[in-house]
């Protein structure tokens, strides 16, 4: 099982939880020095904002959605303290009162990256969902957010790489 899913499980009270160790993968996901015929081809988590609005489980309904308004979002990352994702809120799920725990109204099944995944790969599968994926989490193997991915950005970082190679091919 994956670290995300193993914090999850440890904040709902299981105490005897596993997890798969590192592989080459993650090796990749930690920006270590790549080699072969698409070590330059630009990943997901080159694009990927790392400021992006997190929360706790334990977080009040009312302070997030105050906290995404400031920011001009309607999505916050629900992390734990080592910023492992345990979720994500939207605005429109914090209805139910000002009081209420995030925990009560988080999505336990974001999708997700591993941040050495092509970027041409993610946003040919944006452009393909027909605006049902406008953003994608991407995290460690160990479930740690790097960032947030939205489609409009990783369009404009593609172009711009490939703008880059056309003019150094000339």
């Amino acid at each position: 099982m994956s670290a995300r899913a193993a914090c999850r499980l440890e904040t709902l009270a299981f105490d005897r939880v596993h997890r798969y160790q590192p592989g080459k993968e993650d090796w990749f996901a930690a920006g270590l020095p790549r080699e072969g015929t698409l070590a330059a081809e630009p990943r997901v988590a080159d694009a990927a904002n790392p400021d992006t609005l997190t929360c706790s489980p334990h977080d009040s309904a009312g302070e997030v959605q105050r906290r995404m308004r400031a920011r001009g979002t309607d999505l916050c990352v629900v992390v734990n303290d080592h910023r492992i994702v345990l979720g994500v809120v939207r605005e429109a799920a914090l209805s139910g009162g000002p009081n209420m725990p995030i925990d009560n109204v988080l999505d336990p099944g974001p999708l997700t990256y591993r941040p050495h995944t092509l970027l041409t790969e993610i946003v040919k599968r944006m452009q393909e969902s027909k605006g049902r994926i406008r953003r994608i989490l991407v995290t460690t193997s160990d479930g740690e957010l790097i960032g947030l991915l939205r489609r409009p950005v990783a369009e404009q970082f593609l172009n711009a790489k490939q703008q880059g190679c056309r003019q150094n091919a000339a």
